[in-house]
């Protein structure tokens, strides 16, 4: 009788021990998630708010809870400013116990909080931030980039365009490290392609008239214009080009990075047959549109890509928590690794080595007044571009990717 209590106790002290809510491990009892973001600028409509809503939407999705420990979610404007942001970001760090950080719209904010999470060891995911340099010559095991690069909408806008007949581009370039991003990596696809590049102008973000600018561009006499930057440069340029006669004249613009929110804003008669590449359309299934409706009742618009993003890995940094049984950054970060991405934003998804997530994109043509039925009926979807075609391999700059 003794031996076998003895044999029973071992049993049940070894399950007990190998039991996740033992073995689990939380720092300071609460898993903090930061959206640090553009609340009040420029950026806010597709970030701001709408990305603090869809993370909100994560967590209580997953029940508010993970290893039985609460998640809570904190706001940060940094204003665009890299020297907010990363004052933000240490001070969420070090004093606060965030996590993990996410959002942040603007390369060069991105760029100054990544430096902060590699110096604290803290996870951080960039879903409004493109340059490539995230996962290359900067690439970091702390700094994860999930919805898109330069390269990656480069390949799906310029090489479509260019097989379309669109094979001379002069480009209107954001003068920041996106913009300038976004113009590299669109220029070799259309050099690679055949097609020429006549020149480009560098108008300053924010830029409130940018009539000069488009001008040069309708002198080129470029069959393509492209459009190197994000809101609200690119919003105002498709304006301003449709009030100087370019469509007209038979010249075509091609963003490189637009948004859904930029086309609501722009209106369909100016923004009609506008060409682009995206990461999510809110109507291009169940799926998408199940989740969107949901977002669109707390916020009275549709998602961007950003912020689907923002659902999409808030959601797999919390699965890969339960998995690890600990939210220490590097055993989540391969648990995040360790799965494929398969949800109604991601489609063949994977985080790869060097910490990008390499998913399938659209390639959609805004829609005529006449083509839209209904209320966010603005995309055609007229191909897949495969996440290994778009992003392409791992650039051999980025030191994990050598391993």
């Amino acid at each position: 009788m003794k031996a076998t209590r003895l044999a029973m106790f071992g049993t049940f002290a070894a399950a007990l021990l190998a039991s996740p809510t033992v073995s689990a491990q939380v720092s300071d009892d609460v898993v903090k998630i930061g959206v640090l973001t553009d609340m009040n600028g420029p950026a806010s409509t597709p970030t701001g708010q709408g990305s603090v809503t869809a993370a909100q939407m994560a967590v209580d999705d997953f029940g508010g809870k993970v290893l039985g420990k609460p998640i809570s979610v904190i706001v940060g404007d940094h204003q665009l400013k890299p020297d907010i942001g990363a004052t933000i970001a240490r001070r969420w760090y070090d004093v606060d116990q965030v996590d993990l950080i996410v959002d942040v719209p603007v390369s060069a904010v991105g760029l100054a909080v990544q430096n902060i999470a590699n110096e604290k060891k803290k996870l951080f995911i960039t879903h409004s931030t493109g340059a490539t340099d995230f996962h290359g010559k900067f690439c970091s095991p702390y700094a994860i980039q999930w919805v898109f690069d330069t390269r990656a909408l480069a390949v799906g806008t310029a090489q479509e365009v260019v097989k379309r007949g669109g094979d001379s581009w002069f480009f209107i370039t954001d003068d920041y490290a996106f913009g300038h991003s976004l113009e590299k990596d669109a220029s070799a696809i259309v050099t690679k392609n055949g097609g020429k590049v006549l020149g480009a102008v560098r108008p300053p973000f924010a830029t409130p008239d940018l009539s000069s600018f488009i001008l040069q561009a309708q002198a080129s006499k470029a069959k393509i214009i492209g459009i190197a930057g994000g809101p609200p440069n690119n919003t105002n340029e498709i304006k301003t080009a449709a009030e100087f006669g370019v469509f007209a004249g038979g010249q075509q613009m091609a963003a490189l990075l637009a948004l859904i929110t930029d086309i609501h804003s722009i209106g369909l008669s100016a923004a009609q047959g506008l060409l682009l590449t995206t990461s999510f359309y809110w109507d291009m299934d169940d799926k998408t549109r199940e989740w969107s409706k949901r977002y669109f009742a707390k916020m009275n618009r549709m998602p961007t890509m950003w912020q689907a993003g923002v659902y999409s890995s808030v959601t797999a940094y919390l699965n890969a928590i339960k998995d690890a049984g600990t939210d220490d950054p590097l055993k989540v970060a391969a648990k995040m690794r360790e799965k494929p991405v398969e949800d109604f934003f991601a489609r063949n998804g994977k985080l790869r080595e060097d910490n990008l997530m390499v998913h399938d994109l659209w390639l959609v043509q805004v829609k005529t007044p006449a083509e839209s039925k209904y209320p966010w009926d603005y995309y055609k979807i007229l191909a897949k571009i495969s996440g290994e075609d778009a992003f392409g391999p791992p650039d051999p700059a980025c030191a994990m990717a050598k391993k």
